[in-house]
């Protein structure tokens, strides 16, 4: 457990379901990010088994009121399915009685609306079966830039992000609560707005896309997904130029396109964001927790865990 400053009073807890990409990987699942505050407990993006990390923490499914999705690329929502349809089952590990609220791009409502069409049968037989109904339902709404939610004194803030002119629309998102701050920047090259909407955060949670020399040199399919990403010299820059307590490494994309050219490692990332970047920097872990208040407590889950 690692921390900077004094003892902690009202805090902002970030915890990071998943921190891998596409990868079919046991220990990096898809991104998912929870963040609770006061008595908000909202989740960003929900891939590939962020329902079992979430139940690894004993967190039932159903205490996540509201998801942020930052864009629609299916290793960012392919786990929405079994988040809302297993947490709102009557047993420890779901219980919501409540529609889900989701927020997220255009074209987020059209997706919802397809899942349920696509659900239909399994929600009818369900709401027959002293299921409360109300609690499979989805209150979804297409965002854009612009605080977005706003209870309780938990201020979500949505931001446009640079994640490829074909790619878009694609958003990072900044939580506020009592004087505490995280920035989220969800799938992006370099961007000049999220560095605008992340002054004055106390922590940046960022993507990184990382891919050997080799592989560039041979592959224009390689070239072009890390164009679409952050590699760690330009996310240096980012940090230096916001200046975050504490900057944490997530979706970690170490790419391959071919099998005899193997990706990096991920010990590579930090070395070379020293190039352009001094400050407290952690290379993120899945349920790894991020405790933002006078002092920022980053406590990392034992590899038993992982179960």
């Amino acid at each position: 457990m690692l921390s900077w400053g004094a003892a902690p009073a009202q805090t902002l807890k970030v915890t990071l379901l998943g921190t891998g990409a596409p990868i079919p990987r046991f220990d990096r699942f898809g991104p998912s990010i929870l963040v609770q505050a006061g008595p908000a407990t909202l989740l960003f993006d929900c891939g590939r088994g962020a329902t079992q990390r979430l139940w690894q923490l004993k967190i039932p499914l159903g205490a996540v009121q509201t998801v942020f999705f930052t864009h629609l690329h299916s290793d960012h929502v392919v786990g929405f399915p079994d988040l809302w349809l297993t947490g709102w089952l009557p047993t420890p590990f779901g219980g919501r009685a409540v529609p889900l609220q989701v927020l997220g791009p255009t074209g987020t409502v059209a997706m919802l609306a397809a899942l349920q069409q696509a659900y239909a049968w399994d929600l009818r037989v369900r709401s027959t079966q002293d299921v409360p109904a109300p609690s499979s339902a989805l209150a979804a709404r297409d965002i854009t830039q612009g605080v977005v939610y706003e209870q309780a004194g938990v201020k979500v803030t949505a931001f446009a992000v640079a994640h490829g002119e074909h790619l878009q629309p694609a958003l990072g998102y900044r939580v506020d609560y009592a004087g505490r701050s995280v920035l989220l920047s969800g799938d992006t090259g370099f961007s000049e707005n999220l560095i605008r909407f992340g002054q004055g955060v106390d922590v940046v949670v960022h993507e990184v896309a990382a891919a050997t020399q080799e592989l560039l040199q041979q592959s224009e399919t390689a070239k072009q997904i890390v164009s679409y990403h952050t590699q760690p010299e330009e996310a240096g820059k980012v940090f230096t130029r916001i200046h975050p307590r504490l900057a944490v490494y997530s979706h970690i994309v170490l790419l391959s396109t071919t099998p005899n050219l193997p990706p990096p490692g991920a010990e590579v990332l930090v070395p070379r964001t020293r190039t352009t970047y001094a400050g407290p920097l952690e290379l993120g872990e899945d349920l790894m927790t991020i405790e933002i208040g006078e002092r920022i407590t980053v406590t990392r889950f034992p590899p038993s865990g992982i179960r």
